[in-house]
């Protein structure tokens, strides 16, 4: 596909006021989702979750796209709609993601690697035609006592390279996902190294292996203290850090950055997007700002619904509230 109608759907991708619903989890970890509101973890009972989220009203007005699971964009709502016309008559982009999830880096005691490339053109082009235009693969990076290794971070941003040229010869927008995992009790300077490095090396193989950047979405970390550290970070302490760490290391024709959520509770995922935009308001910065949340969007309605009939107005208004809330914070004019 030509690199003008890649960066045109990257650009639509982090697009003011809107976000990516993270909506990708595996079987297993949706069948945990799912027993946590006592509902039994069935084709069925999965697609009536995703459909719940995928029919909320306006759900266009904050959210650009969907990541979906390889089950759920071969699905169709109640009418026989499939769901990627269902989000697409709301202006909403189909995303799928690709990797076959992470597995033990051999020679590397906890650290890992990200699998799936084997394959991965011909799948491409089965997802290209179901009507997906965007692509996740997600690397995860520790930290602790020697880690990162460049060894684990070599390997890991060499296969998001591989993939990102595939999935561009195909037509399709890569999402890269450098995540640092927020476990342990690392303080936010150990987050900002971890995170410096990682960027570094995966823009070097990209830039290798002639990725287009401005047909690519970042979706990083934000520089943050780990969920267990003492004397954890200020909301503004980390937007000042992220935004210095991106500058240092995100070239300026990358169309935006969407953050993960990875581990935050839903506020303060929504605090610390809000406190990095306001920075951006203030600042000339070269990328949009956004988000990719996951758990930060579904959390609520997840148990306003309890998988029940007469609950899905709820659960969808759960949903909207949500999803207003991250779409004020990717602004900057977020409040409680």
């Amino acid at each position: 596909m030509a690199s003008a109608e890649l960066n045109s759907i990257a650009l639509k991708m982090v697009a003011r006021k809107r976000g990516i619903l993270a909506a990708d989890e595996s079987t297993g970890t949706m069948t945990k989702r799912l027993d946590s509101i006592n509902v039994e973890s069935t084709s069925e009972s999965r697609r009536q979750w995703r459909q719940l989220l995928f029919q909320t009203p306006d759900i266009g007005d904050y959210t650009s796209g969907v990541i979906m699971y390889d089950e759920t964009i071969r699905q169709s709502d109640d009418s026989g709609q499939s769901f990627v016309e269902l989000l697409a008559s709301n202006d909403v982009l189909s995303g799928i993601k690709v990797d076959n999830s992470t597995h033990d880096l051999a020679g590397a005691p906890g650290e890992f690697i990200t699998e799936g490339l084997d394959g991965l053109r011909g799948r491409l082009a089965e997802y290209y035609s179901l009507g997906a235009r965007f692509t996740k693969w997600r690397a995860l990076i520790t930290i602790g006592e020697g880690r990162p290794s460049d060894y684990a971070i070599r390997t890991n941003m060499h296969a998001l390279g591989r993939y990102s040229a595939l999935c561009q010869e195909q037509g399709l927008v890569p999402i890269v996902e450098p995540e640092i995992l927020m476990d342990g009790t690392h303080s936010i300077d150990d987050c900002r190294s971890a995170t410096t490095r990682s960027l570094k090396a995966v823009f070097e193989e990209l830039d290798a292996q002639n990725v287009d950047l401005e047909g690519i979405v970042l979706k990083p970390n934000m520089v943050l203290s780990a969920t267990d550290a003492p004397n954890r970070a200020s909301a503004a302490e980390v937007a000042r850090q992220t935004i210095d760490c991106f500058l240092e290391t995100v070239p300026a024709n990358v169309p935006g950055i969407a953050f993960l959520s990875g581990g935050q509770g839903d506020e303060e995922a929504v605090v610390n997007l809000n406190e990095i935009n306001k920075i951006a308001n203030t600042e000339d910065l070269p990328w949009e700002l956004t988000y990719s949340y996951g758990r930060g969007l579904q959390a609520a309605p997840l148990a306003a619904w309890l998988g029940k009939a007469e609950n899905v107005s709820a659960g969808q208004a759960a949903y909207q509230t949500r999803g207003l809330a991250c779409s004020a914070a990717r602004e900057g004019v977020y409040s409680a």
